[in-house]
């Protein structure tokens, strides 16, 4: 009988586990969804991350602001013209030997006659700011630039965490920025490409801003109603729209430090718009979606454009308002002029004065002009021909704390952070093919934003050109190193591949620390010997 059952057990079929029902396929998003992209969630971390990075900026930045003691390159003009300003409204001359006397502390040495300046005022006013808190010294005509510097790291911060969605890539874009060689000289120093590079960033920030709420108000619309997507309508008209308005404001700011925002303006006023079409045709608007381009963009032309250029009027507040300037009385001594009968004397004065700058940046004199460390644009990302602000050369033994034997030098050198620069440059070929080839928005504002201002300087060439024009390159460029970096780290749930590409990214921060501490002597008009200095000048053309 045990032998029959055990038979039986033994023929009885042991039956599989019931067979597992796959998950569900995930549910693709909605329309609402997709429209709607949330932001981080540590938004208190986030502005942590922003205050603190900040404060590491401002505190490598601020320390021996006011050495050396003295105008440097530049500063001739901007830091003068800006105590003109403060005193008169507008700008003077200056008579022979003026910068010793300044430097002396009698500073108040102008002429009566005005001054023909080539750049508009908003920079200028804002180093006046600096000198009329700290006296007109080194570090009150300084001051602005270092303010302005700090908060140009900080707005790469933001703009970098809101395109990311990560505060983690927004720092690392920070630091990047606040240990560039090119940033941190020319937040030490009162030329205007400062205030140009942080209202162009300011602007491009309140872009991508816009492109959110934009977003967020289609999305709005179609829960409202109840609605999967628009079904072939174009949906709201969105006519004022705050973050555009700031750009533009922004923007304006800009053209009111140097010019050549302009083509900033132009580039980011074109892909905003197509950021419009985009999300139209991502709401369902269909074969209306194109239409964007008159709907919404004549109301972002007011915005961005119309208002810039008021605003740049506006930033001439002081010479409008006063009497003495260049070209002031133009439009009483032409009362017959076209452009008197329409604008008026005073609109117009400003006019011919805008016509005479252009002359001046288009003209002969320029144009032949020649200067030691002209540096052409081909050269800039590689950074081929860095800009000397300021040397004192064969400093002997036993002089200024020189030990020898050999001679030592002071110097401020313009000069980016090499293995930044070259990595940028990688990292820039890697936006165009995610922007291009995997249609990710995110990359195209690097690339957008290198590219409007680097190429247009090509068609001006003939003139010299420096090195320091591209502070406005270097913001874009950082946040194309810094999403690419994004990409090496991974998800936050990545596991291993995260922990490899912290790895990666932390060794990466680490060389660029490193490679700004290596140059920073000859960034601070540190005194170093001979050899030392010669260490730090990889390439003839350095020198």
């Amino acid at each position: 009988m045990t032998e029959q059952v055990a038979a039986v057990e033994h023929m009885t079929p042991v039956l599989d586990s019931p067979p597992r029902t796959p998950p569900p396929a995930p549910r693709p998003p909605t329309t609402v969804e997709r429209l709607r992209h949330p932001m981080p969630a540590d938004r208190l971390t986030g502005w942590l991350v922003t205050l603190v990075i900040g404060a590491i900026a401002f505190g490598l930045r601020v320390v021996g602001l006011g050495y050396p003691n003295k105008l440097v390159f530049d500063e001739t003009y901007y830091a003068k013209d800006a105590y003109s300003l403060l005193r008169h409204g507008y700008e003077r001359s200056w008579p022979s030997g003026a910068d010793a006397q300044v430097t002396g502390g009698t500073p108040d040495v102008m002429l009566q006659q005005p001054s023909f300046i080539v750049h508009p005022p908003v920079g200028k006013w804002l180093i006046a700011g600096g000198e009329q808190l700290f006296g007109m010294n080194s570090f009150g005509w300084r001051f602005a630039s270092l303010v302005f510097g700090t908060l140009l790291v900080m707005v790469t911060i933001r703009l970098v965490r809101r395109v990311a969605r990560s505060t983690l890539v927004g720092g690392v874009a920070g630091l990047l920025l606040t240990f560039d060689g090119l940033a941190f000289v020319m937040s030490r120093t009162a030329l205007l490409d400062i205030f140009l590079a942080f209202f162009v960033m300011a602007a491009v920030a309140c872009l991508a801003a816009d492109r959110d709420w934009m977003r967020g108000r289609l999305a709005g619309h179609l829960e409202t109603r109840g609605l999967p997507d628009l079904g072939g309508r174009y949906g709201p008209l969105l006519l004022v729209r705050p973050w555009r308005i700031a750009a533009g404001v922004c923007f304006g700011l800009a053209l009111g430090s140097k010019w050549n925002a302009l083509y900033l303006l132009a580039a980011f006023a074109l892909l905003s718009l197509a950021w419009d079409v985009g999300a139209r045709r991502l709401a369902g608007a269909g074969w209306r979606a194109p239409t964007a381009v008159l709907k919404d963009g004549i109301p972002a032309f007011v915005s961005l454009v119309v208002l810039a250029v008021l605003v740049y009027g506006a930033s001439w507040a002081g010479w409008l308002a006063t009497s003495g300037g260049y070209d002031r009385q133009w439009g009483a001594q032409h009362p017959g002029a076209t452009s008197v009968r329409l604008l008026g004397a005073d609109l117009a004065s400003l006019l011919q004065y805008q016509r005479d700058i252009y002359a001046f940046h288009t003209g002969s004199f320029i144009n032949s002009a020649t200067h030691a460390y002209r540096a052409d644009p081909a050269g800039w990302l590689v950074v081929a021909r860095p800009i000397g602000i300021d040397a004192v050369n064969g400093i002997t033994p036993g002089t200024d704390g020189c030990l020898g034997p050999d001679n030592c030098i002071r110097v401020i050198s313009g000069i980016g952070t090499p293995v930044l620069w070259w990595a940028a440059i990688f990292a820039l070929v890697a936006a165009v093919l995610f922007w291009v080839g995997g249609r990710d928005w995110r990359f195209g504002i690097p690339v957008v934003g290198v590219l409007a201002a680097w190429l247009p300087w090509f068609s001006h060439d003939t003139r010299p050109l420096f090195f320091f024009y591209a502070i406005a390159i270097i913001p874009f460029s950082v946040m194309a190193v810094a999403l690419c970096l994004g990409r090496v780290l991974g998800p936050r749930a990545g596991g291993d591949r995260r922990m490899v590409g912290a790895i990666i990214a932390g060794a990466f921060l680490a060389l660029v620390a490193a490679n700004f501490a290596y140059l920073y002597p000859v960034l601070t008009d540190t005194l170093l010997p001979y050899p030392a200095w010669l260490s730090r000048m990889w390439f003839r053309s350095w020198i």
